[in-house]
């Protein structure tokens, strides 16, 4: 396991400097928004990704079920807190009252490696349709499942199985084998191989859920692997980019803004 993984200041300051230099930039692109806009960011843990756009002024929530995290991004933007420009709730998505903890809806809401975390993407996408404003935005950043890490074994404490891409392709009995024969937490690992999703699946969801794609962006090399392997980031080439299934195995991070 990498170093940063349990440094949570590190990676606070990683997360919030990839929004900065990416992930606003991408979404102000197509979809202009000014300081009066609000925020919310699902799965937000440290908060490292709001709270660049709380240093722009704007209002925000962040929802997440992990308490440990939400205390120290309490702690991390207490004086934010305190002014009541953000509020932290340790709550399921699914379990937040709207009426009761929102005062309102979100003109741009924000889910960063969350969506290959879910087992009910479908639902999650229908979900936070709720909680979106009229013409508001839903932006989506996430490993495609087939990526030569998409299955997070970078986390592995083992050297060997952390620096080993696409073996989290393997059938998987294979897979809960060698994770078993190395000792490594084989159920959260497994449990991501449930859920991990292609750009395709997302795409498919998508429009199911009857969300409009108004842009996309496909990354070769991940733009927050600038702050964990000091590689600069890359966009993907545009001609694998167009190629449907294999971009997958090539892209490292792909960003989409949604509208409903």
């Amino acid at each position: 396991m990498y170093e940063f993984h349990s440094d949570r200041d590190r990676y606070f300051l990683m997360q919030k400097m990839v929004c900065e230099e990416n992930i606003i930039p991408f979404i102000k692109d197509v979809y202009p928004f000014n300081q009066e806009a609000t925020v919310l960011e699902i799965g937000c843990g440290t908060a490292g990704v709001l709270s660049a756009f709380l240093d722009r002024g704007h209002k925000g929530v962040g929802v997440d079920f992990d308490g440990n995290s939400l205390d120290y991004a309490r702690e991390r933007l207490a004086d934010y807190v305190a002014s009541k420009q953000v509020k932290f709730i340790n709550e399921d998505i699914y379990s937040v009252d709207f009426e009761e903890e929102f005062q309102g809806k979100f003109d741009i809401i924000v889910l960063k490696d969350v969506i290959e975390h879910i087992h009910d993407q479908e639902k999650l996408l229908k979900r936070i349709q709720s909680f979106l404003a009229p013409s508001g935005v839903v932006f989506m950043g996430f490993p495609p499942w087939q990526m030569p890490f998409g299955g997070h074994q970078q986390k592995c404490k083992n050297k060997l199985l952390s620096h080993l891409p696409y073996f989290h392709l393997l059938p998987m009995p294979a897979y809960k084998g060698i994770l078993k024969a190395f000792k490594e937490d084989y159920n959260h690992l497994c449990e991501l191989k449930e859920t991990g999703i292609s750009i395709e699946r997302l795409e498919k969801l998508a429009k199911k859920a009857d969300y409009k794609i108004i842009s996309k962006e496909f990354y070769f090399i991940n733009p927050i692997y600038k702050y964990k392997f000091n590689m600069k980031a890359r966009k993907q080439a545009a001609f694998i980019s167009s190629i449907p299934y294999l971009r997958d195995f090539f892209t490292t991070c792909a960003f989409y803004l949604l509208q409903a």
